[in-house]
């Protein structure tokens, strides 16, 4: 039978709801129990793939395709654990789900509500991810604050649940104290007033997680537990860590699992010491020779602020590579639009040890990107394409190698004579009938790797799975052009004779992929390829030997 724990939020968002639900997870992993984790997003939109990253965050990609919230990749990397479609819910997606029902007279002519019929369908939903997985434990991470109006109703479906079964169910609020400078003293004020939004919704709290820039202190924990009507051990201290891989460390100081599995009558299967976590945690704090990687986008400029979200998981990856090869992560954040504006700026680029290029919709600052890749390419500066970054070495390669100096892509030049980039037939379809979300090359297909390639060397396996999300590919009507002049096809589709790797010998690291192999790297199992592009930005400046 398994148990459910739900994560709500209070006092603001952006407290690390999805990375503490993940570190539960962990822990309770590490304990000897299955674990799964559920995504709850408010908004309406059927899935997270038609939103600005900007707004929004990445759009994580699931082995079977589904695009989601960014969460969904924290709960992979922490339980290392493929997810999928039945992970994640959306406000659009239950909706959607109840009036097709209503349509097809699935309801028997009954009136059907608000409630009791949408909270219901989120029960059928979080029940199917627990017996698809066959979890002993299901997390499911309200999204949002207690208190607004969009994530009332599945706070009311968690209730529904544990009305029904509450042997079986437990709440875990993150709350947030915040120490104003003026005062110079951590309030619990808020933290009670959100407790306060819980109740009205018909639910009290078994543990609250205490997030605030230090570590809680004992008066503060009993303020707590007086108000908010917990035991002073249910109220975990969350306080800011270098490293998010720290965080299920942290929550084991106040014996969170083992209060968790006390509360359900449970006793750990068995010890449950975190070992690969701390060797992990360790490798850390103590590295001292860093490596220097630029990202060149456009998806991380807010106002005055740097929205590091909209590529959560390709930073991930490069840190779980440094760590891997014993090296500290120094990641800078580059705009192409700077580069197109002022092309003699490039030559900064002599200062990082590696460069990549992430995935990314539209023309804005795409001329720049590529003359960054051109820069890498003629100065044997390690470079990663990811998705985009693949697209562009091709643009920029039969540019300036092959002569097609009109070389571009159809999503930047419809009407182009040489795009080396190109819209597949069945795409082009969903494009003139406006069928954005949902449309295009999704999740896990097989990509079959040349061997005596650097793709081959770093994956050493002939045949590999991994994730895409893009609807343009390499026109292959241009293929043997781009080959005689250099360029090596490394990783094809055999499916559809998709170039799926393009990389270029001579070159300390110069390979771009059509896929987002970010998605599949995990903090203790870094990805192939970000492992050998790390190795070679670490000897491009003599740091290995």
């Amino acid at each position: 039978m398994a148990r459910y724990i739900f994560v709500a939020g209070g006092v603001m968002s952006g407290i690390g709801k999805g990375v503490a639900t993940a570190s539960i997870g962990k822990i309770l992993q590490s304990k000897g129990f299955r674990v799964t984790a559920v995504k709850i997003d408010p908004y309406v939109n059927v899935d997270a793939g038609t939103m600005n990253p900007i707004e929004h965050g990445e759009v994580f990609v699931t082995a079977d395709g589904t695009e989601c919230d960014q969460d969904v990749g924290n709960y992979e990397r922490f339980i290392d654990e493929n997810l999928s479609t039945n992970n994640y819910i959306t406000t659009g997606r239950v909706y959607e789900a109840v009036i097709r029902r209503e349509r097809n007279l699935e309801y028997g002519g009954k009136c059907v509500e608000v409630v009791p019929h949408i909270p219901e369908e989120v029960i059928a939903r979080i029940k199917k991810a627990a017996r698809l997985t066959r979890a002993d434990f299901v997390l499911i991470e309200i999204g949002g604050t207690v208190g607004e109006y969009q994530n009332s109703l599945f706070l009311e479906a968690a209730r529904m649940m544990r009305l029904n079964s509450p042997q079986n169910v437990l709440f875990v609020l993150i709350t947030y104290l915040p120490i104003p400078g003026i005062i110079g003293e951590m309030k619990t004020k808020p933290t009670q007033q959100a407790v306060r939004w819980l109740n009205m919704a018909g639910i009290q709290p078994d543990m609250i997680l205490a997030r605030s820039v230090v570590p809680l202190d004992l008066p503060r924990k009993k303020k707590i537990s007086v108000f908010c009507s917990v035991a002073k051990e249910d109220v975990i201290s969350a306080p800011d860590v270098k490293s998010i891989y720290e965080v299920p460390l942290n929550f084991e100081k106040d014996s969170m699992g083992d209060r968790i599995l006390k509360k359900f009558g449970l006793r750990a299967k068995h010890k449950g010491d975190l070992r690969d976590w701390k060797k992990l945690s360790k490798t850390i704090k103590t590295v001292k020779n860093s490596v220097k990687i630029g990202i060149v986008g456009k998806y991380f400029e807010t106002g005055k602020f740097t929205l590091t979200d909209s590529y959560i998981s390709v930073i991930e990856a490069v840190k779980h590579a440094c760590w891997f090869n014993k090296r500290k992560p120094e990641i800078h954040w580059l705009s192409s639009e700077v580069y197109e504006k002022n092309p003699r700026l490039l030559k900064e680029l002599k200062d990082y040890d590696g460069i990549i290029v992430p995935g990314g919709f539209g023309s804005r600052g795409i001329e720049g990107k590529i003359k960054a890749i051109e820069f890498c390419r003629k100065n044997k500066i390690p470079y990663f394409g990811l998705c985009l970054g693949m697209q562009l070495a091709v643009i920029e390669f039969a540019r300036h190698v092959c002569g097609l100096r009109k070389a571009n892509s159809a999503e930047f030049a419809p009407n182009g004579k040489e795009n080396v980039i190109d819209v597949m037939p069945d795409q082009d379809v969903l494009l003139k009938e406006k069928k954005y979300g949902g449309t295009m090359r999704l999740g896990e297909y097989q990509c079959r790797i040349k061997p005596n390639t650097l793709a081959f060397k770093a994956y050493g396996a002939s045949s590999i799975l991994e994730r895409h999300r893009h609807r343009y590919e390499v026109n292959n009507a241009f293929r043997s052009a781009l080959e005689k002049r250099g360029m090596v096809m490394s990783g094809l589709n055999p499916e559809r004779d998709l170039v799926e790797i393009a990389e270029l010998k001579e070159h300390p690291f110069f390979l771009g992929t059509q896929f987002h192999p970010e998605f599949k790297s995990r903090p203790t199992k870094p990805h192939p390829l970000f492992r050998e592009f790390i190795k070679a930005a670490s000897r491009s400046r003599g740091k290995l030997s």
